[in-house]
């Protein structure tokens, strides 16, 4: 990979760490809080439209795309939202959400049938002891159900990366921009009963600055733009030349949030996050040829979603993303992902 492809990699990292300090100060914007399932239905909006009258529906059933969008957008990111609204740090939350990356391979294992190599294993076994350590450090300074709730939001991803990769569809945007077209009305519902007509309507009625930016960044330079120039990268170079460069994801989200947000981690954080980091870079790393390409197809990069995440095959070129880059003023063409923001 040469230095401007590099550095726009690196760029895309940057972009997904920033994301979750973005969602923080949109949840807790001056000081009134925000629905969190409805700054999701929120953010998902502005995912689909306009966006989805210039891309094609995906070449896949309509199953497929239920899935993705129930478990990879909607399942995903409520969750996430919801333990930052509970009090998960931005940038702690950055690095466990990483663990959607091992529990990709186990679920493609169970469900594909895909054998995970040697090094994916052991890449997992060290991942669960960072997360085990993770777990034993914020138990002694805060609640445990946050960390239990992004771990849930790892989980959805990683379900929605096997539908995603058992679909193989010809448009990974089209598939994101489609799926997310299920998430607004179910999740603003389920809004209206957990938090109340009142609340939400209070809060649609009152928006602030920062909501409203957050909203704007997690769905454009996070989701649109970050998609665009990453899936360009996985159309000039193989996924193993481009997928460590997410390693710098939680880097980048705890080093934002402290500067940001004054969240310093435990000493146990630290050293449960190391060990996490090195499962992470064991499992996507590449090791041979023949482990490699299995690896390449059913992983995913961490999300800021940043991120909307999908396993996908690699595939030929389409002009969807294209489309799309030219819509949102980007120059990111697109070919068929292996790895989704």
């Amino acid at each position: 990979m040469n230095l401007r492809h590099s550095l726009l990699a690196a760029l895309v990292a940057v972009l997904w760490g920033l994301n979750f300090v973005a969602i923080d100060f949109g949840l807790h914007a001056n000081g009134r809080e925000v629905p969190p399932l409805l700054f999701v239905a929120m953010r998902f909006v502005l995912v689909v439209f306009p966006w989805i009258f210039f891309i094609r529906k995906p070449d896949v059933g309509w199953k497929a795309i239920i899935g993705v969008g129930l478990f990879m957008s909607a399942g995903q990111f409520g969750l996430l939202y919801l333990a930052m609204a509970l009090g998960m740090p931005a940038g702690l939350a950055s690095l466990v959400l990483q663990a959607q990356v091992l529990l990709t391979v186990l679920l493609a294992a169970g469900f594909l049938g895909e054998r995970p190599s040697g090094r994916q294993l052991a890449g997992v076994v060290l991942g669960v002891a960072g997360l085990a350590v993770v777990a034993v450090g914020r138990s002694a300074v805060a609640p445990l159900l946050p960390l239990i709730i992004v771990l849930g939001a790892a989980l959805s991803w990683a379900a929605g990366n096997v539908i995603a990769r058992q679909a193989k569809a010809a448009s990974g945007l089209g598939l994101v921009v489609w799926s997310g077209a299920l998430v607004p009305l179910p999740l603003a519902g389920l809004s209206l009963l957990v938090d109340g007509p009142d609340a939400v309507l209070g809060t649609l009625s009152d928006l602030q600055p920062a909501t409203i930016l957050s909203a704007l960044y997690t769905a454009i330079f996070a989701s649109l733009v970050g998609y665009g120039i990453w899936n360009r990268l996985l159309a000039s170079y193989p996924s193993s030349a481009v997928v460590p460069f997410t390693l710098l994801v939680p880097v980048v989200g705890m080093s934002a949030a402290w500067l940001a947000l004054g969240e310093v981690p435990t000493p146990a954080e630290l050293a449960g996050g190391l060990l996490l980091l090195g499962g992470v870079a064991t499992a996507v790393l590449t090791g041979g040829s023949a482990p490699r390409q299995r690896r390449d197809e059913v992983l995913a990069p961490p999300g800021s979603a940043a991120g909307l995440g999908a396993g996908l095959r690699t595939g030929d070129a389409d002009d969807d993303g294209g489309r799309l880059a030219a819509a949102a003023g980007s120059r990111a063409g697109a070919r068929e992902p292996e790895v989704l923001p």
